[in-house]
């Protein structure tokens, strides 16, 4: 079972990398407690399964026809960190700040619904956040029909 909770921008999540096969992935996991093969072929041209893991707080997306590899984290673990931080105890100008000194500076604010969202695209990395308290964080790289990452 995954214990290491270290967010990694571009890189993965712990010890689960972006690209890991969807199989590496259970062998390390188990089985999801759901999961969901998300039929977007129309849309963009790849397969999308979604699984859930509501032990670690944490989905994981995997993309890829020809292999399904690792290509996106959602999480809302209170044990996450980032940058060496606790990231569910930081405040937006918090990440911000932490995000720019660790050299992503592509950033974009919107909210939906009441939500505020903080993205870094440089970072493929979303802040969600509802009033001052941080609800999610996901994070993700783009993945081609085989499964490798573009």
């Amino acid at each position: 079972m995954m214990k290491d909770f270290t967010i990694q921008p571009l890189k993965g999540y712990g010890e689960i990398p972006f690209g890991m096969t969807l199989d590496d992935t259970v062998k390390l996991l188990n089985m999801p407690d759901f999961y969901e093969e998300l039929n977007d072929m129309e849309e963009t041209g790849n397969r999308s399964i979604y699984y859930e893991y509501d032990d670690i707080q944490t989905n994981i997306y995997f993309e890829g026809i020809t292999k399904s590899v690792v290509a996106c984290f959602e999480t809302e673990n209170e044990a996450a960190t980032l940058f060496g931080k606790k990231v569910f105890d930081l405040k937006k100008v918090d990440v911000v700040k932490l995000m720019k000194d660790n050299g992503f500076k592509d950033m974009e604010e919107e909210t939906e619904d009441g939500e505020l969202r903080v993205s870094f695209e440089d970072a493929m990395m979303d802040f969600f956040f509802d009033g001052d308290k941080m609800t999610a964080v996901s994070w993700g790289v783009l993945v081609d029909e085989q499964g490798d990452i573009i």
